[in-house]
């Protein structure tokens, strides 16, 4: 079944114009989703098409009305839902929320922009929220795309090749191994021995070793969420001296 994204917009071409291109370009034309774009300042009621205004209480910079968004949700009979504010309040995104709206048939996004959005809107037209981390941008656009890509990659077919994902990094709560490509040396640095070997399954070994190993180095979080490391993995660890000393309790 096609996937269907709405997106919420001041600025449809931004999305239209990268979603044409590359991975979802192709995704779109092998018909895993559909993306519908709506501007919200068709909506706007006034000549100038205003979509903004000062904030209650006083501040700096411009809010985006609830009433053109409201609108807007009311114009489009089959917006497909849940409908998402991308915010810096929402929930956190993640791979595992990826996986979520990937499971779907739809879902909409909505794009803030300046200050925010006045909170009636989300109140009463959203189903939740979405951040895409901890730092602010001048609107939702980019996270809008960031979101469609997370999950249109993990569609059947999305990729081309569903195996592509397997093991990606946060597929199984881990950060992916490094990669290498010819030339088998370069600048006095050389491919692992092992990945020329030949030996698919001490290969495999050692790339679940090294996913272990940089998790551990660099993102220490996802192995406590993970419950520790497994007599399997200290084994692992220990067969190809990945660390620096011992491996770390957990």
């Amino acid at each position: 079944m096609t996937l269907r994204v709405d997106v919420l917009t001041l600025f449809p071409e931004v999305l239209s114009q990268y979603a044409s291109t590359s991975v979802l370009g192709r995704a779109q034309e092998r018909g895993v989703f559909e993306l519908h774009l709506h501007d919200v300042r068709e909506q706007a009621d006034d000549v100038h098409r205003s979509v903004d205004d000062t904030p209650f209480g006083g501040g700096a910079g411009m809010v985006l009305r609830a009433e053109p968004i409201l609108r807007t949700v009311e114009s489009i009979p089959d917006l497909a839902r849940p409908l998402i504010a991308l915010t810096p309040s929402g929930r956190p995104f993640s791979h595992e929320v990826a996986l979520e709206l990937s499971a779907r048939d739809g879902f909409s996004l909505l794009c803030g922009r300046y200050e925010g959005i006045d909170q009636r809107a989300i109140d009463l037209a959203c189903d939740s929220e979405l951040s895409l981390g901890d730092f602010v941008l001048s609107g939702g656009e980019l996270a809008a795309l960031c979101v469609l890509e997370a999950v249109v990659r993990l569609r059947p077919s999305g990729l081309g090749n569903d195996e592509s994902t397997n093991e990606e990094s946060f597929r199984d709560g881990l950060l992916e191994y490094p990669h290498y490509t010819k030339p088998a040396e370069l600048r006095g640095l050389f491919v692992p021995e092992v990945l020329r070997s030949g030996d698919h399954e001490r290969i495999a070994r050692w790339r679940r070793a090294q996913s272990l190993a940089r998790t551990i180095q660099r993102r220490p979080d996802l192995i406590q969420r993970r419950g520790g490391l497994s007599e399997q993995d200290r084994a692992l660890l220990e067969e190809f001296a990945t660390l620096d000393g011992p491996p770390p309790s957990g």
